[in-house]
């Protein structure tokens, strides 16, 4: 019997050895395929849209000197309100359409996109309004004085508002490393506050909303708006020195990735909110953005045996894949 229950440990440990290896490998073929055909676009996307920068640059180099000369001295007011309201402008526009879905229903041809069928239609508006009430205090009284912070760390190591904008070349550097940044600390940020020391008392209340809306992405505790927020999105223009201009960029992306990731809806055309959308129902998949980190380090592997991972792709028709790729029956006991 003995030898028996060994025997079987060493084939399940053999499975688990070559299950990782067989990971690795596809990882690897993966980022090298896409490293192989990200070379040989380089050159040709990146010429065409340096050629509409480089036309567009005097007139935005032109702008910022304008706006840099009327703030001269008090570049801090500029730094902070440049860095918050573009982007916050940003995510409420986007956020305000979706509500309009969220609270009406309505148009109904986006309502067929949503991904939880049967949940938020229409959205529970007590909860709604404590979501929303809790989103601005987080915006306007906890990122406020951390992009107050973020200016102080940037001019002690140079100065955020230099008359000269960043070239494309330099921008495109420092988004991708944003993004590795990002990734990185939010991944373990997260899965932290997963743990039961930190879940109940500070981001369960994020996942009160198991069926989530473009709006929740910022519905969270202090501490972890603070600390899994705005500090993942901080470090990397912190470590570039970077200027206004990227950071602002940088900032609405997040917020527009972010809001995207929550919507609930699987869109034509946008990313696929289907991982982290399955993270709020399970809970325990799914802590990263990229899927990167969840995949080396087996957080994903729920995920990847339910018809959400068939799903987790770009739609690039107009067929909801709720349609296209069906949930299967449940089986009857």
């Amino acid at each position: 019997m003995k030898g028996e229950a060994g025997s079987m440990l060493q084939n399940e440990k053999s499975k688990q050895e070559g299950h990782i290896w067989g990971s690795m490998r596809r990882t690897v073929f993966i980022l090298g395929s896409g490293l192989l055909l990200f070379v040989a676009l380089w050159n040709s996307v990146t010429w065409h849209l340096q050629r509409f920068w480089g036309a567009s640059g005097f007139f935005w180099q032109a702008q910022w000197e304008s706006m840099l000369s009327s703030f001269e001295g008090k570049e801090w007011i500029l730094f902070i309100i440049v860095t918050t309201q573009i982007p916050n402008l940003f995510f409420w526009i986007f956020n305000g359409l979706l509500l309009v879905v969220d609270t009406t229903g309505k148009p109904n041809f986006i309502s067929r996109y949503r991904i939880q069928m049967g949940k938020n239609d229409p959205v529970d508006p007590v909860k709604l309004r404590q979501a929303i009430r809790t989103v601005l205090f987080n915006q306007f009284m906890l990122s406020f004085p951390m992009v107050a912070i973020l200016y102080l760390l940037l001019k002690w190591k140079g100065d955020p508002c230099r008359r000269e904008l960043p070239t494309f070349h330099w921008f495109l550097l420092e988004l991708v490393i944003f993004t590795l940044i990002e990734e990185v600390l939010f991944y373990y940020s997260h899965r932290l506050l997963h743990h039961p020391a930190f879940y109940k008392k500070i981001h369960k209340k994020h996942h009160e909303w198991t069926a989530p809306i473009g709006v929740v992405s910022l519905y969270a505790h202090p501490i972890e708006h603070v600390v899994s927020n705005m500090l993942p999105a901080m470090l990397g223009p912190i470590l570039m020195g970077s200027h206004l201009s990227s950071i602002t960029i940088w900032f609405s992306l997040a917020l527009i990735v972010t809001t995207i990731s929550h919507c609930g809806y699987h869109l034509p055309f946008l990313p696929s909110p289907e991982f982290h959308d399955f993270h709020h129902l399970k809970f325990t998949q799914c802590y990263g953005v990229l899927g990167v980190l969840d995949h080396l380090h087996g957080t994903d592997t729920m995920f990847k045996q339910t018809k959400a991972y068939e799903r987790h792709v770009l739609l690039l028709g107009f067929t909801p894949l709720s349609e296209s790729i069906p949930d299967s029956p449940k089986k009857l006991k």
